[in-house]
């Protein structure tokens, strides 16, 4: 594999939200990603959002022109990579809840 995987999470990440609300976009954020994604890395949307809150979420995103190689799930070819596709996505996360280890021991 000659790309790395993104996934992001959605509120307080890419959009300054209170769910179910939308909120201000992130912009930094969205264009590291746009960035990222044009370098040839994939992107993987990775939220609790579901149904019509999930929907009103992806079309925020394409309104800002960020899309997604993955929502709420593995690539289709880390699945065929291990024959399964586990809970546990392969990627590196970028999350509003995310403790740094300097955070933690420092």
């Amino acid at each position: 594999m000659d790309y790395q995987i993104i996934a992001v999470d959605f509120d307080g990440t890419l959009c300054y939200s209170n769910w179910p609300d939308l909120g201000e976009p992130n912009r930094p954020l969205i264009n590291y990603l746009k960035g990222q994604k044009a370098l040839g890395n994939k992107v993987i949307l990775w939220t609790c959002r579901a149904g019509k809150d999930l929907e009103r979420a992806i079309a925020w995103c394409r309104e800002r022109q960020l899309e997604f190689d993955a929502i709420n799930d593995n690539l289709p070819e880390i699945i065929a990579l291990y024959g399964n596709n586990s809970r546990k996505i392969t990627c590196d996360y970028i999350d509003d809840k995310a403790v740094l280890p300097a955070m933690v021991n420092g």
